[in-house]
């Protein structure tokens, strides 16, 4: 393979890595039954001092909120929120856009590089791929497996330029019903969903690549 052709592949797993990652980020943020589960795993109601009825809707009001395209500040069905803890979902919400981005323009990208590489039935791109998409959940996974509690604080303070992220349960009850040991299962969930796509890719390229090879 010529150094252009093995940096056309290179660029193409590029992406695919980032569709793999944009991807189980927001397949995360909508897979609602991860929480429902919490609620009862996590004892949550008895945390929040709610109902498991009204848990559940403010739950899908920010889930909805964040997964919409439209801007505006978020409202909660039956929750108060401070002026800072709107501010702070408005910027979560941000993020998780700039994710629904990546995630399409990826997609759109990688599709019509598989396409123009899989008709010339080179496949180098797909092994490629699931080595750099593991390298991530091998990395991360590390970190939050020594300390998740640092790595959650150092995830915010990256993320956000201010600190309204820390909440007051007196002016924003939400935050009771969101323990950190959701997010952490949330990470979890989001590693597993990279792994799911390295894997993927590692057996579409022994497929593949062995036709590769015997058509020479």
């Amino acid at each position: 393979m010529t150094l252009k052709k093995k940096a056309l592949h290179m660029l193409l797993a590029l992406v695919l890595t980032f569709f793999i990652i944009s991807g189980s980020v927001i397949g995360t943020l909508a897979f609602r039954p991860l929480y429902y589960h919490d609620i009862g795993a996590l004892d949550i109601e008895r945390l929040s001092g709610m109902t498991e009825a009204e848990i559940r809707e403010n739950y899908d009001a920010l889930i909805s909120y964040n997964m919409r395209w439209e801007k505006g500040m978020l409202e909660f069905p039956t929750l108060p929120q401070s002026r800072e803890g709107q501010i702070h979902f408005a910027e979560v919400k941000d993020i998780f856009d700039l994710f629904k981005y990546l995630a399409l323009g990826t997609f759109f990208a990688g599709a019509l590089g598989v396409l123009l590489l899989g008709r010339k039935r080179e496949f180098c791109f797909l092994k490629y791929t699931s080595v750099l998409s593991v390298a991530l959940p091998a990395v991360v996974g590390a970190f939050v497996a020594v300390n998740w509690d640092s790595a959650f604080v150092l995830f915010h303070r990256i993320a956000f330029d201010n600190d309204y992220w820390l909440f007051d349960p007196a002016t924003d009850p939400v935050i009771t019903m969101l323990p950190d040991a959701f997010f952490l299962h949330c990470a979890l969930l989001i590693l597993g969903g990279i792994l799911l796509g390295s894997l993927v890719c590692a057996a579409a390229y022994k497929f593949y690549g062995q036709k590769e090879e015997i058509l020479g």
